[in-house]
């Protein structure tokens, strides 16, 4: 079987392939354990346990800690299950995308409101 040729780099992202999907695994995991509302619950109630329960490497809980998308991807986390993640505390599309972009939430909600004229 050929051998797949490596991803192009693309300035400023972070591509979700195999070795991120194992990098992350432990993350994801905790991540979409966030269906549930007892899950919730419970990693609102103790996020330091919560996290050693699923095991996350310090580079993952330092991200958890500090609610760093950007941080979550490079530590292997896939967006989707991100999102639950950032659903606990409230943060939507346009917060994640002001934290991409380095811009704040108004900024971020400014240059799509500009860009759809």
């Amino acid at each position: 079987m050929a051998q797949a040729s490596p991803l192009p780099k693309i300035p400023g992202t972070t591509p979700f392939d195999a070795e991120q999907a194992k990098k992350g695994y432990a993350l994801n995991k905790m991540c979409f354990s966030f269906n549930s509302a007892d899950c919730r619950k419970e990693f609102l109630a103790d996020e330091e346990a919560y996290m050693r329960k699923y095991g996350l490497n310090e580079q993952q809980a330092a991200a958890i800690r500090a609610k760093n998308v950007l941080q979550l991807i490079a530590a292997g986390g896939n967006a989707y299950y991100l999102a639950k993640f950032a659903g606990i505390f409230g943060l939507d599309m346009q917060d994640i995308g002001a934290q991409q972009t380095g811009m704040t939430k108004d900024e971020f909600k400014a240059k799509l409101v500009a860009a759809g004229k």
